[in-house]
């Protein structure tokens, strides 16, 4: 049997974390990732039939039963990752309608899945209704993104609009747009049937006040899917309170849905 820590889907989650950390957004054990993983991979590195320990998940997701997700642990530091992958991160899967968990390798120090993990089930569940390709559910605390949601209108086709209006390529990369939530108690299934909802219309999802939940059909997609989005709030943090002269203009962002072949969020451009 293969070692698990040659796996390419755990190669590149450690990666992503480290990158994650050094770019900001996840200080100490600020954020989570969850994986959906294909099953005969994991069957490749792991022996599906010896579980370490179950773990209660509190919440039903049927649609999940018998799925298996790399999932980054509660209370653990992205920094760490690297350096103690088998402590920091954990493979599990979902049984009793998604119920219960069997944890297969990781959280060797005891441990178990992050508290959001019950938001991240929810999510993939959702984008899954949607999209079958979308298997990554991230969440981070990017500074820019966080800081807009205390200057800027709530409002969904608003925050959209600017960020769109920040950089030519962010209607090509989220033309769904990115949909907001006003401030929740985190950890929380209310908060996670609530990103839940709002991820069936849009791969990013803002927590205000906290940070940004982002899906995708890999690590490497999701992960650009935030930074664009980020990039784009520090670029309206730098002109925000200056007099503004120029803009992308709607009229622009048509030639770009026709240029790239991309079609914006219904009314959200004039």
């Amino acid at each position: 049997m293969k070692s698990i820590l040659e796996a390419p889907f755990l190669v590149e989650m450690v990666r992503t974390t480290t990158n994650m950390y050094n770019h900001g957004w996840d200080e100490r054990n600020g954020g989570n990732i969850s994986l959906l993983l294909d099953t005969d991979e994991v069957a490749q590195y792991l022996d599906m039939d010896k579980v370490i320990r179950t773990i209660p998940t509190g919440f039903t997701a049927p649609e999940l039963e018998g799925k298996c997700f790399l999932v980054t642990g509660t209370g653990k530091y992205f920094k760490n990752v690297q350096y103690a992958p088998d402590v920091n991160l954990g493979i599990v899967r979902l049984t009793e309608k998604g119920q219960q968990a069997e944890l297969l390798w990781g959280f060797s120090d005891g441990g178990q899945f992050t508290s959001e993990f019950p938001a991240h089930m929810m999510s993939h569940v959702a984008r899954l209704s949607v999209n079958p390709e979308n298997r990554v559910v991230m969440h981070c605390h990017p500074a820019n993104l966080l800081a807009m949601t205390y200057v800027h209108d709530l409002d969904e086709r608003a925050f959209t609009r600017t960020l769109w209006q920040m950089c030519t390529e962010c209607i090509v990369v989220f033309p769904e747009g990115v949909n907001v939530l006003p401030w929740m108690l985190c950890g929380t299934n209310e908060i996670g049937e609530a990103t839940a909802e709002k991820m069936r219309t849009a791969r990013l999802v803002v927590w205000s006040q906290h940070g940004i939940y982002g899906a995708g059909k890999d690590l490497d997609e999701t992960f650009g899917l935030i930074e664009t989005a980020e990039k784009a709030a520090e670029i309206y943090l730098k002109i925000a309170h200056l007099p503004l002269k120029n803009t992308i203009t709607d009229e622009a962002m048509h030639l770009l849905e026709k240029r790239f072949n991309i079609k914006a969020r219904e009314g959200y451009l004039d």
